[in-house]
């Protein structure tokens, strides 16, 4: 039996294990014309996008989670399993912040909206906009952007 549970954990771990995410340097552009390097992880597929940031005990202030979708539509985020605050950053296909949700609850599971379609959902440590001056229409520099 023992032997058995042994085998059951190792298998589920090793998704666990295996979920390494590719990452990539973005910057955002504020209106006052600062600009904020960030290294993101980048969740592309539904899996990546499912687990997110859920169970991390800290996030740098200079790291984030890009979450990237092959189109605009309208975006709904919670915070489960999230033991962190979180600033998510809705981002529209040209790269603007369309809507901040600063500071999230950890663990709620309150549907965090969009407000309008959007491409892509950037989470940054909570107070990092506050912190940085980052408001909506500020720019996002990323390659998956037209700009």
């Amino acid at each position: 039996m023992r032997q058995l549970l042994c085998i059951f954990l190792f298998l589920f771990a090793l998704p666990v294990a295996a979920q390494e995410l590719e990452t990539a340097e973005l910057a955002i552009e504020t209106r006052a014309g600062e600009v904020h390097t960030f290294t993101v992880e980048l969740a592309l597929t539904d899996e990546q996008r499912a687990r997110g940031l859920m169970f991390r005990e800290a996030l740098a202030q200079d790291a984030g989670m890009l979450f990237l979708y092959d189109h605009e539509d309208f975006r709904s985020m919670w915070m489960k399993n999230t033991l962190i605050p979180l600033d998510m950053l809705f981002i529209d296909r040209r790269g603007r912040i369309a809507r901040i949700a600063a500071r999230t609850a950890p663990h709620s599971e309150r549907a965090i909206n969009s407000g309008r379609p959007v491409r892509a959902v950037l989470e940054l440590a909570g107070g990092t906009a506050e912190r940085l001056g980052i408001r909506v229409g500020d720019r996002v520099i990323y390659d998956g952007f037209g700009n």
